[in-house]
């Protein structure tokens, strides 16, 4: 038998269901109907709104909030900074206040010049209890690290393009094809119809800064290398949107700071007391007062010709410090230095394959607790090993 519906062989089905429709009760029907009508229009909604752009999802999500805390990742770089920028004016435009926040500490010279320049009020936090709102939005990385109860805090939102498990519980965007995160906050601020160097500025119209415009083109550019290492074209396009507004008084300020005395020390101690061994260096400059010279120290080392990956360490305050670069497709710096420290008591390393670092406490390198300890020239054996593929 056919059940089209139509002619003869279908009118016992229609007859059927007219029946069966009538044997329900009517309450029940218009609670089915309630029900089908709310599916449709749920999935719409749904739809509707995962069809939105980013920036103008992250947008309505901050407008829900009468106050958040935007969080940058320890010893917050220009990248993470400007990123913070980017999210405190989405989230003004909605006025929803902000308090920017960092744990660890603003060294670099260039992180300090970013911070000056741009006069960004930033506040420290040490604990979960120094938050100044329970609302947490995490800019340039997605787990909260770096201060006493990180692991209880629940972030609200996450922008970010490092790689991670971290989510927000009612918004994450993680694009680790990105070479910034400050390119992912430019995005939004596209999306939101924010303008740059506008001719005439209207009352309702989002206007981007000249220190926000400069701030976020210097993000990309620290993050890049100054756009030449792993750049996308979305970081490309992002700056040529920045462009117009920028300031260029203040990103040569912050792009040419002066540096300390005992940065270029470390720096010259690397350069004259490295060890090299084939293509690899490494360089141990003892007692520093800066750490965050120790990086810049394995920067310059990079240029030395012949040499494709190297190892600057360095103590400060009973812990050693490790910053290591590679250019050399055999060596992922992350992973050597992770295995160069990893049976060590209270020691942890890692990182990219371009550029790793870590730490380990002095003391239990020197023996205390389970391990019988390790000499500077035996844990210079064990990089060295780890950057050839041995360990």
């Amino acid at each position: 038998m056919s059940y089209r519906g139509d002619g003869a062989a279908g009118e016992p089905v229609v007859a059927a269901v007219a029946d069966s429709l009538e044997a329900v009760d009517p309450l029940v029907l218009s609670l089915l109907v309630l029900g089908v009508v709310a599916l449709v229009v749920g999935g719409w909604w749904v739809v509707r709104w995962f069809r939105r752009p980013p920036g103008v999802r992250l947008q309505r999500v901050l407008a829900k909030q009468e106050a958040v805390t935007v969080l940058m990742h320890p010893n917050p770089d220009p990248d993470a900074m400007a990123c913070a920028m980017g999210v405190a004016a989405i989230a003004d435009a909605v006025d929803t206040e902000t308090t920017l926040q960092y744990p660890g500490e603003i060294r670099h010279q260039e992180n300090r010049a970013f911070r000056t320049v741009l006069d960004l009020d930033l506040e420290h936090i040490e604990s979960a209890g120094d938050l100044a709102s329970e609302t947490v939005v995490l800019v340039d990385h997605n787990t909260p690290r770096g201060f006493t109860g990180g692991q209880t805090i629940e972030p609200l939102a996450v922008v970010d393009h490092h790689p991670g498990n971290g989510a927000g519980t009612a918004f994450t965007d993680v694009r680790t094809d990105y070479g910034a995160a400050s390119t992912v906050v430019v995005e939004y601020l596209e999306e939101i119809g924010a303008t740059v160097a506008p001719e005439e500025e209207g009352d309702d119209e989002f206007v981007v800064s000249p220190e926000l415009a400069t701030g976020l083109l210097y993000g990309i550019q620290s993050d890049t290398n100054h756009l030449t290492k792993g750049c996308s074209a979305a970081d490309f396009d992002a700056c040529a949107y920045l462009f117009p507004g920028i300031d260029e008084d203040l990103l040569d300020r912050i792009a040419n700071p002066q540096v300390s005395d005992d940065v270029l020390q470390v720096k010259a101690d690397a350069i004259t007391d490295k060890r090299v061994e084939g293509s690899f260096a490494i360089c141990d400059v003892g007692e520093v007062e800066n750490v965050d010279a120790i990086p810049q120290a394995a920067d310059e080392l990079m240029h030395l010709e012949g040499v494709t990956a190297v190892v600057v360490y360095g103590e400060n305050d009973g812990t050693m410090h490790l910053s290591g670069r590679s250019r050399d497709d055999r060596v992922h710096m992350g992973e050597a230095l992770s295995h160069a420290v990893g049976d060590i008591p209270m020691a942890n390393a890692g990182g990219h394959a371009r550029m790793g670092g870590g730490q380990l406490s002095v003391d239990h390198m020197n023996g205390i607790g389970p391990s019988d300890g390790i000499s500077k020239a035996e844990f210079e054996e064990r990089i060295f090993s780890a950057m050839a593929g041995e360990r």
